[in-house]
């Protein structure tokens, strides 16, 4: 066997976005490698393309045109004289004619050999070929090729509830849980169509549902010398609809014992097929059972939630992943991995969660990202950036390590109510709820856990201090307005002044797309009385009013708030929590109390709004067409995600918008007209 040489990369492209291409960029500066970064038009001002050495524009804003167009990024490295690519995770991380064309070009893919990349990439062919290796997997169906009709016939076997997996798809894409036999038929005409439209692979595979199962991982390490380690497990099991959105590591729930089988059995699945560099061998385990664990997958590349294990066990998995593709041996061996306290990871997402976890965009107005001890962000923020509906969600990961489990979820906490973006909805107060969860602290975790949260989740609102001290920011900014020699005049400023008693100034703060509070100020905003709706006047008091930073006090409550105002819209926050409050004028006031003056209690909104930014991929009905309550009217896609948008009641439609066009949040894009129908009851 010819041993495999030792190369030096003095230039190296990383074919991503976001914040792991800032991540990989950050190691190859340190090791003095030469980092080139490749953009879309979306990503021309990106963060990526300002820390790189170099960038090279690939195409235009679809991942089409650009992230995964692989002549464009082998042209980019050619053009840059890169001798390596660098695939980070998702676009082309695991695919293997990517990683075959590299090899044609005589450019280094940083991952590991085409036959690794076939091998596991499909998951009927990975879960039998590890079997054969004495990796315990889970009872299922993992037969390729075989029909809808098929798969009936073979399900009884597997016993209900079943999941039903892409065997093609991967981060939990795809995956359709079947609780009863009348439901399986209909079940897998949907997964094959998600299944064939995300993977281009309708191939899919049947599994028995685990019991509260847990989501284990265990990160592997491979040189091309055959020696093959486990950095320990992650745990992933706080999950929403097979989304991760907490990692830590270790596992609260592995004793030594079990760690060091499951860790074996991830090295013996990646002996099987030769593989060299990062992976992460994932595992389903009971929670009431943590001895059996069962293969999932195995990802073939670099995972998002990998900075918990460089936190526990100090190693920089990019930096191992350039040298072993450079054909350096590790000099770490297995019994020189320690995993020393705890980490937890959790993912800042653009989304609503009060809106069904809806992707958002915007631009990043105000940003302050935590630090201290034991503090790790990686992030692909900056002041100005904007976040388009092209790509996903993930904006960055805020990181904790701490000597214990509790000190570090309580660290992560306090990191993530430090952490501000405002401008783009964040997830970050959901993920503060999710940190203080009982079962949560107590590591009693299951993948279900977030579903079954979720109705409880208390969300905050806009209250009265809040609405106070948006108020109490407008009226400051009226009041520093009133420049000019003229505006100083007591009856041009807005500081109530009349003769007899001094009125209020009103600010009509939209608090929905159909909903707003009126709140009146007199007096100077550092010691004003504030009406709030129809409540009494409280004195209360601003501080450092101007973009940034404001204290304010009402009620003898002091809460310090970061606001940022664009436009008509106030984006303010705290702790974590942030929301948008839209400044209405007069007009747009007495246009809202028309509409809810003629509107029935209770009656349905004959409107059909869109719940978030995007592209409107599919129109189902026409104007003039006699729908359904629960019909689907269109679809709009943003961030990878699909949204449909039905009627509310039963009429004729009018659509506003076709196949194409981009659309607002809550943009009117149809509306219902009832239909007069005659009563049942009338005689003919």
């Amino acid at each position: 066997m010819t041993e495999p040489q030792t190369t030096h990369f003095d230039t190296v492209l990383v074919a991503n976005r976001g914040e792991i291409a800032c991540r990989i960029i950050r190691t190859l500066r340190e090791r003095g490698i030469r980092s080139i970064a490749v953009y879309s038009d979306a990503d021309r001002n990106a963060r990526h393309v300002s820390l790189a050495d170099a960038a090279v524009r690939l195409g235009g804003p679809a991942p089409a045109d650009s992230y995964l167009n692989v002549r464009s990024v082998l042209d980019a490295a050619a053009k840059s004289g890169s001798q390596a690519i660098h695939p980070g995770y998702g676009f082309l991380s695991e695919n293997q004619s990517f990683a075959q064309a590299c090899a044609d070009a005589g450019i280094v893919f940083i991952g590991p050999s085409v036959h690794a990349l076939n091998m596991m990439g499909d998951k009927i062919r990975s879960k039998n070929h590890v079997a054969g290796y004495g990796v315990p997997t889970i009872p299922g169906i993992n037969e390729p090729g075989l029909s809808n009709e098929q798969l009936i016939e073979a399900a009884g076997g597997v016993g209900y509830p079943m999941l039903i997996k892409p065997s093609a798809g991967g981060g939990g894409k795809g995956m359709h849980i079947v609780e009863r036999e009348e439901d399986l038929a209909a079940t897998l005409e949907t997964a094959r169509r998600v299944a064939q439209r995300a993977f281009g692979d309708d191939t899919l595979l049947i599994e028995r549902l685990i019991n509260t199962p847990r989501h284990i991982e265990v990160q592997v390490l491979a040189d091309n010398h055959g020696a093959v380690i486990h950095l320990g497990e992650r745990e992933c099991s706080l999950q929403r609809r097979h989304q991760k959105v907490i990692e830590e590591a270790p596992s609260p729930l592995l004793d030594d014992a079990t760690r060091a089988r499951i860790g074996e059995a991830a090295c013996a699945a990646a002996r099987s097929v030769g593989y060299s560099g990062a992976g992460t061998v994932e595992f389903l385990v009971s929670d009431a059972a943590p001895g059996e664990f069962f293969f999932m997958e195995m990802n073939t590349r670099l995972q998002v939630e990998h900075p918990v294990t460089e936190m526990v066990t100090g190693i920089d998995l990019v930096d191992w992943q350039v040298r072993i593709a450079a054909g350096e041996a590790l000099t770490v061996e297995q019994s020189g991995v320690h995993l020393t306290g705890h980490a937890v990871e959790a993912r800042v997402y653009a989304e609503n969660p009060e809106r069904g976890f809806l992707p958002t965009t915007g631009t990043v107005l105000r940003l302050h990202e935590p630090s201290g001890a034991g503090i790790r962000v990686d992030s692909s923020l900056a002041d100005g950036l904007e976040i388009a509906s092209h790509y996903d969600p993930m904006l960055a990961k805020v990181i904790a390590w701490a000597p214990t489990r509790l000190e570090a979820l309580t660290r992560l906490d306090r990191a993530l109510g430090e952490t501000v973006v405002l401008g783009v909805h964040t997830n970050t107060e959901y993920l503060r709820l999710l940190l203080q969860d009982e079962d949560v602290r107590a590591g009693h975790l299951d993948t279900g856990l977030i579903e079954r949260r979720l109705p409880t989740l208390a969300f905050r609102g806009a209250d009265d201090h809040l609405l106070a001290a948006a108020a109490l920011f407008l009226h400051e900014r009226a009041l520093n307005a009133s420049t000019t020699a003229e505006a100083n005049a007591v009856w041009a400023r807005p500081t109530g002044w009349r003769l007899g008693e001094a009125r209020a100034s009103r600010y009509c703060l939209g608090v929905s797309a159909t909903d707003s509070v009126s709140v009146g100020v007199r007096g100077e905003p550092g010691g004003a009385s504030v009406t709030v709706g129809d409540g009494s006047p409280v004195a209360a008091g601003l501080s450092a009013g101007h973009d940034g930073t404001m204290s304010v006090d009402y009620r003898g409550i002091t809460r310090v708030y970061e606001v940022a105002l664009h436009g008509a819209v106030l984006h303010i926050g705290a702790d974590g929590f942030q929301m948008e409050l839209r400044n209405r004028s007069r007009a747009e006031e007495l246009a809202e109390h028309l509409l809810s003056r003629d509107r029935v209690p209770g009656a349905v909104s004959p409107d059909v709004r869109s719940p978030m930014p995007g592209t409107v991929i599919a129109v189902n009905a026409a104007s003039g067409d006699a729908v359904e309550a629960g019909q689907t009217i269109l679809v709009v896609e943003a961030m990878k995600m699909e949204h449909k948008l039905v009627a509310e009641a039963a009429g004729r439609v009018t659509v506003n918008v076709k196949t194409g066009d981009l659309v607002k949040l809550d943009q009117i894009v149809a509306t219902i007209t009832p239909v007069n129908t005659p009563d049942k009851g009338a005689t003919e």
